[in-house]
Parts: C-alpha cells; sequence; structure tokens
C-alpha cells in the first residue's frame, strides 16, 4: 500500500509516492506548476505516478497556491477518489514548536523544509530554498522554528528585469570568476551571481549574530547548486528536503488523518 504526498509551488510541483508501511520513497516527478491548470495533463502523471500500486484514500500536501490547488483537489477526488489534505499548523505540534506570532501566514512548504531538517540533522538548521522566492528559515536543535527571511528569487528577478527593461535580454545566470563583465550578458550574469552571493552570506553572518548560534546550511531549490564555491559556511544539498518533511508530518499524524478520510 503506498500513500501519495507533495509540493504545490509557484514554480515546481513535486508528486512523490511513499511505502505507508515503512515511509520510504518510491517513486518522485517533477513538473511546472502551470500545468496543472491542464486537467488531461494532470491526470496523466498521476497515473504513470500511480501505476499497478494500491493507493490509500488520503494524499498528504503542502501548498502555497490556492488556484492550484483546488484542480488538484478535484481531480484526485474525481478521477481516483483520493482526499486532498493540505499540511496545517495544527498537524505541526508533535514535530516542532512554532514560536512566531502569525502562524497562519507561514507557508507549509516553508515549516516542512524546517521539519526535515530538524529531524534529519537534529542540529541548529538553515534551510535555504531557491524557489520563486528564496527563503531562510531557521529551526533550533530543540525543534524551535523561530522564524526566517523571505527574499526576491533568482528566476523571477531576472525575467522581472527583462521585462520590465527593454534593452535588457533574457538571460541563464552563471558561476562567474570575474565581477566585471565585459558585455551586457557577462554584467548580468555577475551581477545575479556575485549580488546573490552577497545576500546570502549576508544573511546568513546576520542569523548567526542576531541567535548567537552557528548553523548547519541546507540548500534546496533549483538553484542549489549554483553557489557551491562562493559560500562562506559548509553547506548540504537536499533537493527533497520539502518531501522528507511532509514524510515526518505524515507519519506523526496518519491515524488523524485516517479517521478523517
Amino acid at each position: 500500500m503506498y500513500t501519495l504526498i507533495g509540493d504545490i509551488g509557484n514554480t515546481i510541483t513535486k508528486i512523490c509516492l511513499i511505502n505507508k508501511d515503512t515511509y520510504k520513497i518510491k517513486k518522485i516527478i517533477y513538473f511546472n506548476s502551470s500545468k496543472i491548470k491542464n486537467t488531461f495533463f494532470l491526470k496523466k502523471k498521476l497515473l504513470t505516478v500511480f501505476k499497478n500500486k494500491t493507493i490509500t484514500k488520503i494524499s498528504l500536501f503542502s501548498s502555497v497556491v490556492p488556484k492550484y490547488e483546488n484542480i488538484f483537489t478535484s481531480t484526485l477526488i474525481k478521477y481516483f477518489k483520493i482526499k486532498f489534505i493540505e499540511v496545517k499548523n495544527k498537524e505541526l505540534k508533535k514535530i516542532i514548536k512554532v514560536n512566531i506570532k502569525k502562524k497562519n501566514q507561514i507557508g507549509s512548504d516553508r515549516v516542512a523544509n524546517a521539519i526535515g531538517a530538524y529531524k534529519l540533522y537534529r542540529s541548529n538548521c538553515i534551510v535555504l530554498d531557491f524557489g520563486t522566492a528564496t527563503t531562510f528559515d531557521v529551526v533550533t536543535s530543540t525543534g524551535i522554528y523561530i522564524g526566517g527571511v523571505i527574499a526576491p528569487g533568482i528566476k523571477l528577478s531576472m525575467e522581472t528585469l527583462s521585462i520590465n527593461a527593454d534593452k535588457i535580454p533574457f538571460f541563464s545566470v552563471k558561476k562567474q570568476k570575474k565581477v566585471v563583465g565585459r558585455n551586457t550578458i557577462e554584467a548580468l550574469r555577475s551581477g545575479f551571481y556575485w549580488g546573490y552571493i552577497g545576500l546570502i552570506n549576508n544573511i546568513i553572518l546576520k542569523i548567526e549574530k542576531e541567535t548567537k548560534k552557528k548553523y548547519k546550511i541546507i540548500f534546496t531549490g533549483g538553484y542549489a547548486d549554483l553557489f557551491n564555491s562562493s559560500i562562506i559556511r559548509n553547506y548540504t544539498i537536499d533537493k527533497n528536503i520539502t518531501i522528507k518533511g511532509i514524510i515526518e508530518i505524515f507519519k506523526k499524524n496518519e491515524n488523524y488523518f485516517n479517521i478523517i478520510k
């Protein structure tokens, strides 16, 4: 028996099948979240994941995009009779303490990142997620989520600049050895590469200074591999830290989910 879990983001959606008994990942796929609007595509993707598998009647997802979540929910019910459950704060109390004022304002993906890091490493952690936004989420070795930082996402910033500045072409960001660019593309790549290096290093140092702690750094998301030679702290890349956090939430709340199915 298998259970469906996943993460619906603004840019990328992850769908994961886990063994209900061992909680091990059986299969995981990624696709552009905008394709969820095509129900034929979504149904086909789900059929690929479900192929020859017996699936539980509940699923657990983190989601920050209500319009995609609604389509996903209706597709699961209509074609597969599977109930969509979104990660909520009440399911987190058994795992970590969320020590911020307005808990309902935290994206469930960010809390899942913190839970995944805490359960895997049992140390003070900063999870840096390079998604539509660049987020830093801070969890202590005692399992307290103390908040985080939200900065502009790299891809979104590049696209916004190119769209709104007539003479700025579309470009990709790459590692740059030299800071001074000899043409427009080199200058743009330098600005984004070294600019984000500065942002990352500075925020890590500020968090350490403010909290008087040292942290294990975990990178996840699309640009996690880009900065591996220029960060002031050692770090670990874990592209599935969100999924691992959702697995932990499912493990701790499975009986509750079975009741509400």
